[in-house]
This record gives C-alpha cells, sequence and structure tokens, in this order.
C-alpha cells in the first residue's frame, strides 16, 4: 500500500481548461486525462489524501460516478469549490506524522500551520511547487497542475523541497 497526494482535479470544470492553461481540448478529454493518469499510478489498495476541489458542480451522482472510476481510497479535504459538490466532507485541515515527518494538510495555502515543517495545499494550481512560509516551514503545491495532472508521492514531494532548499543555498 502506498500513500498519494494531489488536489484540484476539478472534474467537469469547463472554464479550468482556460483559467489554467490546461492542455485539453475539452472537459471530457481532461475528465479521461486525469482518471488515466491517477490510475497510472494509484493501485486500488492505496490512500490518496485529496486537498480539495474534487468535482466543481454537481451531484451526488456525478462525484460518485468519479470516484469509482478512480483507483485508491480516499482523504477528502475540503476545498473551495467543495461547498457546491456532493462530497460533503467536513474536514478543513489534517495533521499527519508520516516519513518522520509531521505534515500539515490543507486546502488553501493561507491556512497552512507555520509552526509546522512540512505544509501540503492545493488552490494555487500551477503558480507554484515550493513556497517558503517562514525560516522553519515550507508548503509544498500537491495541485495536478504543478504535477504534470499525476498524483504525487512522498518520495516526489521530498525530492522536490529538496531541490528547492539547494536552490536556495545558491
Amino acid at each position: 500500500m502506498n500513500y498519494w497526494w494531489t488536489s484540484d482535479y476539478h472534474f467537469s470544470h469547463h472554464n479550468i481548461i482556460r483559467y489554467c492553461g490546461r492542455p485539453f481540448k475539452n472537459v471530457e478529454e481532461m475528465n479521461e486525462a486525469i482518471i488515466h493518469r491517477h490510475n497510472e499510478r494509484v493501485k486500488p489498495g492505496d490512500t490518496v489524501f485529496f486537498l480539495g476541489d474534487f468535482v466543481f458542480k454537481g451531484g451526488n451522482k456525478i462525484a460518485g460516478e468519479l470516484e469509482n472510476k478512480l483507483n485508491g481510497k480516499f482523504v477528502f479535504i475540503k476545498g473551495n469549490h467543495d461547498n457546491s459538490n456532493s462530497l460533503k466532507t467536513i474536514i478543513t485541515k489534517m495533521y499527519l506524522y508520516y516519513g518522520s515527518q509531521n505534515i500539515c494538510m490543507t486546502h488553501r495555502p493561507e491556512h497552512a500551520d507555520p509552526a509546522v515543517p512540512l505544509n501540503l495545499c492545493g488552490h494555487v494550481h500551477e503558480r507554484y511547487k515550493v513556497r517558503r512560509l517562514n525560516e522553519d516551514s515550507l508548503i509544498v503545491n500537491v495541485s495536478v497542475d504543478a504535477w504534470d495532472f499525476y498524483p504525487v508521492a512522498f518520495n516526489q514531494i521530498k525530492a522536490c523541497v529538496a531541490a528547492f532548499l539547494r536552490k536556495e543555498k545558491l
């Protein structure tokens, strides 16, 4: 079993293609590409921490049908578009101790915890992968827009952080 992090699939959101410069002709192509890439990495027994904005709008049928097409067991954290869909998650922030590290997970970066060394967020789409919150805390964006429309594993997150820290020292 593996753990994965991702956010901002925005299934069935036509305008997200234009807003974020997503390389898809239409929402059907986008939905299928994200499902395919998700399932390339995530196996049925894996756990997926989904940091908000799964489906743009829709009833239980749309979200349920999409979730059923995706491998993994989901832990949903509420995103800003999750008020208008059927996920009904009440989790807005979650803490996890994993890989010998304390991690804070939230959708919006402004809700990150600067007292925690590693924060994971979504919401900012393609704007950045890693930023510093303060001297002792970093935030990593796990949005699919920043990771070529794939969920990310912890070793990818660690490698991205290490590259960021090396670049800072230059």
